[in-house]
């Protein structure tokens, strides 16, 4: 005698329905929602003028809100109106965070500059570049752990254990490994 296997989502089922199978775990679930309004979140990210490495933090971090409120969402049928504006929240957000980081950072006009030379700032953001490219090379998994373990603000690790649908003990072995990749396709390039 065979085993009826229960029957995953798949495309076309509703907002409501894959909401629902999502709070229960079901990864085509999230896969499909994903699947859905990932190209949303990104236009609203870039119709702001971010960065890639930006946009990619916006559209995490806007996925991350959707998990912490997966069982309460009031009206499914409005989803991509409600990512919508938590993505656009998300990008006021970043672009707060790096006004006040630009003016923390300027001196008073009387003060001596201390700052290293701009080619040290030239550097850096080189340096930084070429980071991002690496980790854009690793492998899918890793490449979500290390952008989820370089949110701003963090995730929890719970959080980041339901996100990428792996047992939260296995987070900091994963990230070792990952860091370990990174850093040799960084010393690569």
């Amino acid at each position: 005698m065979g085993v009826v296997a229960e029957q995953s989502c798949v495309v076309g089922e509703d907002n409501a329905s894959l909401l629902s199978a999502a709070a229960r775990g079901d990864q085509a679930a999230w896969n499909e929602l994903m699947a859905r309004y990932t190209p949303l979140l990104w236009s609203v990210a870039r119709g702001f003028r971010l960065g890639t490495a930006d946009c990619a933090d916006v559209v995490q971090n806007t996925w991350l809100k959707l998990v912490e409120k997966l069982g309460t969402v009031s009206d499914p049928e409005r989803l991509a109106a409600w990512l919508a504006t938590t993505a656009r929240r998300e990008c006021l957000q970043l672009l707060r965070r790096a006004e006040r980081r630009r003016a923390a950072d300027e001196e008073p006009p009387d003060v001596a500059d201390d700052s290293p030379p701009p080619d040290d700032g030239l550097l850096l953001a080189e340096r930084d570049a070429a980071l991002w490219r690496a980790v854009d090379r690793l492998p899918d998994a890793c490449r979500r752990l290390i952008r989820l373990l370089m949110a701003d603000p963090p995730p929890s690790y719970a959080e980041i254990a339901r996100v990428l649908d792996i047992a939260v003990g296995s987070i900091g072995p994963s990230r070792g490994r990952c860091l370990d990749r990174l850093r040799k396709l960084a010393e690569e390039m």
